[in-house]
């Protein structure tokens, strides 16, 4: 194995150009799920194919950003899968760039609201920012340096900004996609979104312990059910324009939708030990059938996309956040743990099947399911082998700390409540497809009024 250098990183297209004059010979990644150093050697080297990918730490490059074509929500993402690497493992590799990024990005008010994302920035954007900060809270990620934000405090600004965007004027609730009136997609309301909101009280809420918190993950579950985003069968659909409100829905369904939702009821599950959110965790866990494969049995797979081969940039991630998630399920809804690790093991294996693309004979492809490299290379896949194959040390390591359990961050409730007022950009800007963690091209397709590209798109 090669290890890329920081000081000459590939770019994408030199990636692609590496995959695709590799040698014939197969070598997968060796993975050995009941041996620990066999997950972690695993982990180690898809990261490490992962990072090659980021320039942000190289002089000139601005800390926390991907070079094109990746987005900057999927930078946060990328920290979030760091920092659970370094809670599974032990390899502190990539800390302090991890640390240097979120700071960098937090902005002003400490709310992952940096004045050069105003153009693009969505609610979805902002909490996967915020995600990371949050898992460094819960698992005591070594803290930054006491004059600078914390990572408790960056999770309740995010809160305290998005709250506020609690809109009422159209569909009975929930958050817009877009923060701002000038980037398309104001006017559409999506799972991401909510489903972010959801996911992130009820972490605060259980690190907490505070009701507010809790009371706002109540809030927006209930809403999500009651417009129609959650189906009475616990299947999770992508969101509508308020414009009518919010009729007909865009029924196509992600993984990350279902693993947003799951999280938080199984938090909120933790936290109250009522028997609701028992029933709720459990029942997306049912749902989520929809996204494991028969053949081979229980490999996760993006249906909305991979089987029509019309993944886009940002979709290509999706499976590793359901991964992350299901994973953390089990430690905050134990009851859980037989039929998620049986999903988990059954993926990893068969994602580190598909790692003998590129020079190296180990960068990752798309399609689980085919046990073998399909000719891709993305950012993205690579990143959602990490989250699967490092998502079986979950019963090695210990369970998300509190405030009253270890947890060793600073919060701060009144954090992000006044926020800087974004100015406009002087130019149109139209939101493309891979610009936002929820949008995928269906939903675009959707807020223009086109449909059937993959041939499923269906309606109400």
């Amino acid at each position: 194995m090669r290890v890329f250098n920081y000081a000459s990183q590939p770019s994408w297209m030199a990636l692609l150009a590496a995959a695709l004059l590799g040698t014939s010979t197969v070598q997968a990644i060796e993975l050995d799920l009941d041996d620990e150093d066999s997950i972690r050697k695993a982990a180690k080297n898809v990261a490490t194919n992962m990072m090659s990918y980021y320039t942000g730490m190289n002089p000139g490059d601005t800390p926390g950003n991907l070079p094109d074509p990746y987005y900057w929500w999927e930078a946060g993402a990328m920290f979030n899968a760091l920092i659970d690497y370094w809670f599974y493992t032990g390899d502190d590799t990539w800390n302090e760039i991890t640390t240097q990024a979120l700071l960098w990005q937090a902005g002003e008010n400490k709310a992952f609201m940096p004045a050069n994302q105003s153009k693009t920035e969505g609610n979805d954007d902002q909490v996967f920012w915020a995600f990371a900060a949050m898992t460094a809270a819960e698992r005591n990620f070594p803290n930054p340096p006491a004059d600078q934000p914390q990572w408790l405090e960056m999770a309740q600004a995010v809160f305290n900004t998005q709250a506020p965007r609690w809109d009422t004027s159209s569909c009975g609730g929930g958050l817009r996609w877009q923060i701002f009136t000038w980037n398309n997609g104001y006017n559409y309301k999506n799972t991401i979104s909510t489903g972010g909101f959801f996911n992130l009280a009820a972490r605060l809420a259980k690190y907490t312990n505070n009701q507010t918190y809790q009371d706002w993950a109540e809030k927006a579950w209930d809403w999500t059910a009651e417009v129609g985003f959650m189906s009475p069968d616990y299947r999770f659909y992508d969101g509508a324009s308020d414009l009518t409100e919010c009729k007909p829905i865009n029924h196509i369904e992600w993984t990350y939708n279902a693993g947003i939702y799951l999280l938080g009821a199984a938090n909120m599950y933790n936290l109250t030990e009522d028997p609701k959110w028992k029933e709720r965790t459990e029942k997306i866990i049912d749902a989520s059938g929809v996204f494991f494969s028969h053949n081979p049995p229980d490999v996760m797979y993006e249906r909305a996309c991979e089987t029509v081969n019309t993944c886009m940039v940002d979709q290509r991630s999706f499976k590793g956040y359901f991964s992350r998630w299901m994973a953390q399920t089990t430690q905050m809804a134990p009851f859980a743990y037989d039929k998620v690790i049986k999903r988990l093991r059954a993926s990893a294996k068969a994602a580190a099947m598909t790692c003998t693309g590129g020079i190296n004979e180990n960068v990752c492809g798309l399609k689980w399911t085919e046990q073998k490299w399909d000719k891709t290379i993305d950012f993205g896949q690579q990143m959602a082998a990490l989250e699967v194959i490092q998502a079986n040390l979950i019963t090695r390591v210990a369970a998300p700390v509190t405030n009253d359990d270890g947890g060793t961050s600073k919060g701060n409730p009144n954090a992000g409540s006044k926020p800087k007022k974004a100015i406009p950009p002087e130019l149109d800007y139209d939101i493309t497809a891979g610009d936002k963690a929820g949008a995928g091209i269906l939903t675009v397709l959707f807020l223009i009024g086109i449909g059937g590209s993959t041939g499923w798109l269906i309606w109400d």
